[in-house]
């Protein structure tokens, strides 16, 4: 079968390669024609797309969704039922909500899966080639329709997930990326991200991380990623790996052993680990090792100031721990970049001031402050909407930036203006401004940073 898999257009800046999309394509290949469509990157609007697929006339078209984009895609498959067409959706959204994600759509969307989908997306494939006579009950993480009603099969998780090779490199093409969208800041060009476990453990209530991948850590080998590494460094030219686990650090013996091979590779790359490590499986050997291998940004979810409100969070950490961590990290000449969240329920507005001095006094390079997002399937979610206390969500303006939601008691506009005064605060610090702005690369790099700051801090 043709197949079409679509990362939809978002007004989000951060511009980096469809792992995701990339896995499934790989694991349909060479049974299926596929070809990847990066909508954001592409700058393709809704109506644009219509049209793309009208060109490449697939059978089955497959969509990433976020929360943030349900809105555009029902239009675009309800365009899309005019046309011969399957629809299948996956990713963070229906993986949080499967059953109300197929009542939102309707019959615009044909199937859906929740979970990690390579193995159930494959299985669903050739059964509507009519290569399989496999009843759809059986389908791991399939969501679908019987005689009207919504049936959500069972998800599973891929035990070995070297079986599932590397994305499917040669579609994604990484090495066309645009190079300051991968996060605002890099040392080195092209960029590529890589994963080299899933799932997580940890049970921070505002996450929904271990909505896909579940909460048992899965380790690829280290041949498997020091393979993958090295076909992007000869193939595409890539010269940065960011390592996009949600935990890469947690086995620190699995950690240490990719480092001392890494090491022995050679490479002239630079990497870091955009989604943040777990800093209580950091030590001074492993930092060594980080630092002689390329690293040179970590980042940290701090979240909070408080260590009550951590404790709401179930982070498992404290400030003091924090503070430590920091010390450490930097007495190996490692930058950081600290996330910050700002107005998690019961937080009061001394507490978002006590995070934000918290962030100045930190030896950080960077820091973002976003505001919490009640993503759907998560505890703190879960609990809300259980107390009453979350209103209809409008998930058209869901934004880290946009404060869709605020506590009891504060002021949507006031948490608004918090957030306004941490950037200016941490940012316009004179020592803080210059080590930022010698990292700037180019004017188009300039002109990326600056709009982004526009949008982020004056805008709001």
């Amino acid at each position: 079968m043709k197949v079409l898999l679509v990362k939809p257009y978002s007004v989000s800046d951060h511009i980096q390669p469809p792992l995701g999309l990339g896995y499934l394509a790989s694991a349909i290949r060479p049974d299926h024609d596929v070809e990847i469509l990066d909508c954001i990157k592409d700058k393709i609007g809704p109506h644009a797309l219509i049209k793309a697929v009208e060109r490449a006339k697939p059978d089955v078209v497959g969509i990433q969704c976020y929360s943030t984009d349900i809105f555009r895609i029902k239009f675009i498959l309800q365009t899309l039922k005019s046309y011969s067409v399957k629809t299948v959706l996956g990713g963070p959204h229906p993986s949080a909500v499967p059953r109300e994600t197929m009542e939102f759509f309707g019959e615009s969307l044909d199937y859906l899966f929740h979970g990690e989908a390579e193995v159930g997306f494959k299985r669903l494939l050739d059964k509507l080639g009519g290569w399989s006579g496999e009843d759809y009950a059986a389908i791991p993480g399939l969501a679908w329709r019987k005689s009207g009603k919504v049936i959500v099969n069972e998800k599973s998780l891929v035990e070995d997930i070297d079986s599932l090779g590397t994305p499917a490199w040669d579609l994604i093409k990484p090495h066309e990326y645009p190079e300051s969208q991968h996060g605002a800041f890099f040392k080195k060009f092209p960029i590529a991200p890589i994963i080299t476990t899933r799932g997580c453990p940890y049970s921070c209530t505002f996450c929904a991380g271990n909505l896909i991948s579940g909460k048992r850590l899965r380790k690829r080998s280290v041949r498997s990623i020091l393979s993958e590494i090295k076909m992007l460094y000869d193939k595409f030219g890539i010269r940065e790996i960011h390592i996009v686990d949600d935990n890469f650090t947690m086995d620190r013996g699995f950690a240490t052993e990719f480092l001392i091979n890494l090491k022995k590779m050679n490479l002239d790359i630079s990497w870091a680990v955009p989604n943040g490590v777990r800093i209580d499986a950091l030590n001074d050997e492993m930092l060594d090792l980080m630092k002689e291998t390329g690293l040179y940004l970590v980042s940290m979810g701090i979240e909070s100031g408080s260590d009550r409100i951590l404790r709401l969070m179930k982070k498992g950490t404290t400030v003091d721990k924090i503070r430590r961590s920091v010390a450490m990290i930097r007495k190996h000449k490692i930058d950081i970049a600290g996330f910050f969240i700002i107005g998690f329920p019961g937080e009061t507005i001394e507490e978002i001031r006590k995070t934000i001095r918290f962030s100045l006094e930190l030896d950080l390079l960077r820091a973002n402050f976003f505001t919490y997002l009640p993503f759907p399937g998560t505890e703190s979610y879960n609990e809300l909407k259980r107390t009453g206390k979350l209103d209809d969500i409008r998930f058209e303006k869901f934004s880290f930036m946009n404060a869709s939601y605020s506590p009891e008691g504060i002021d949507v506009n006031v948490l608004k203006r918090l957030q306004r005064k941490a950037f200016l605060a941490f940012f316009l610090r004179p020592r803080i401004l210059l080590r930022n702005i010698m990292q700037i690369k180019s004017f188009r790099h300039f002109r990326f940073l600056f709009g982004r700051f526009y949008r982020w801090v004056i805008l709001q």
